[in-house]
């Protein structure tokens, strides 16, 4: 009897760390750990200085992942030379990009989120002609971290 209720004892102890480890995964920030200057672009949704950012004229063969949450965004062969300033994608790992509409600055436009931690990522733009698939996926440096193969 009294090993029944020990082993129950523990049973239920390990329950509820179980039950409390997970609400800490679930509540766990993906920004605390953010610079100022990544905060007020992934958070705030600003935008880096065009021409400025790391991966603006980096070609390497990876993975671009966002830099708040590490879910993989990007593969380096959907990457191509727009000339815009800003790193450019003619298309998204799949399910990894939220599209939002942006009415900000009196235009419309297309805002891209992390579908995972909802950082913004920058805009998309279509009817360019600049790629077969006729997207670019215009990104901040500063959301994104590229992984190498």
């Amino acid at each position: 009897m009294i090993n029944k209720v020990i082993f129950i004892s523990i049973l239920l102890c390990c329950s509820i760390i179980s039950l409390i480890s997970a609400q800490e995964i679930k509540t766990k920030n993906y920004f605390d750990d953010l610079s100022i200057k990544e905060r007020k672009v992934i958070v705030e949704k600003g935008t880096e200085r065009a021409w400025t950012g790391e991966y603006n004229k980096f070609f390497e063969k990876g993975l671009y992942v966002c830099r708040a949450c590490n879910n993989p965004l990007y593969n380096s062969n959907s990457k191509f030379r727009s000339n815009c300033g800003w790193p450019s994608f003619d298309d998204e790992i799949k399910g990894a990009v939220i599209r939002i509409p942006d009415y900000s600055l009196g235009m419309k436009r297309v805002e891209i989120c992390c579908s995972n931690c909802k950082g913004h990522l920058g805009h998309v733009f279509e009817g360019e002609r600049l790629t077969e698939k006729n997207l670019r996926h215009c990104v901040n440096s500063v959301s994104i971290r590229f992984i190498a193969k």
